[in-house]
């Protein structure tokens, strides 16, 4: 029962590292990537939907980004979603069937802010990490009547350990993406 606890926090707690790290990279460091539009949501029909359902992307140079809808009725609703995106930073052109995006230069000013939008990324799934770690010790604390105290003590530090190499595994990333971000 313990090490079911544990596993179950041990995954929660790395999946909360892999989307800390995809959300990272929805933070441009100046060049075009599709996976900055990967999270964004269209208003689709009446029913928010991924982009990347929508479209293709074509990336015919580092700073340009071509976006082809597979419905040309969605166009709009795509270009109004992307000038709605506050860490996108672009404004998208259309020529009736496609959208273009041009990424602006990066200045440096720009550059201290997409570092503030990664550290609250960061703080969000430390957040995230520490909320499994409350989760696994309320589920241990319900297993007090049925295993030893020095189990659950056992337990509970390795659940510590476990948290404390998730929330630095977030920390390295968030390093990684913001050594990128400020590179010039």
């Amino acid at each position: 029962m313990i090490s079911d606890v544990l596993a179950s926090a041990k995954e929660k707690m790395t999946q909360s590292i892999e989307v800390a790290k995809d959300d990272f990279q929805t933070v441009s460091a100046g060049r075009a990537n599709p996976a900055l539009f990967q999270r964004l949501q269209v208003d689709y029909y009446g029913s928010p939907t991924p982009l990347v359902q929508l479209a293709s992307f074509q990336q015919p140079d580092a700073r340009t980004l071509v976006i082809t809808p597979f419905d040309k009725s969605a166009l709009k609703e795509i270009e109004r979603a992307i000038v709605a995106a506050p860490h996108l930073g672009v404004t998208p052109s259309n020529d009736g069937s496609i959208v273009r995006i041009v990424m602006p230069e990066l200045t440096e000013e720009r550059r201290r802010d997409y570092v503030k939008i990664v550290k609250d990324k960061a703080e969000q799934a430390r957040v995230a990490v520490r909320n499994v770690r409350r989760q696994a010790m309320t589920d241990l604390d319900k297993l007090k009547g049925e295993v030893g105290d020095d189990e659950i003590a056992r337990a509970e530090k390795e659940l510590e350990a476990a948290t404390k190499q998730a929330v630095e595994g977030i920390d390295e990333a968030l390093k990684k993406k913001e050594s990128e971000l400020l590179e010039v």
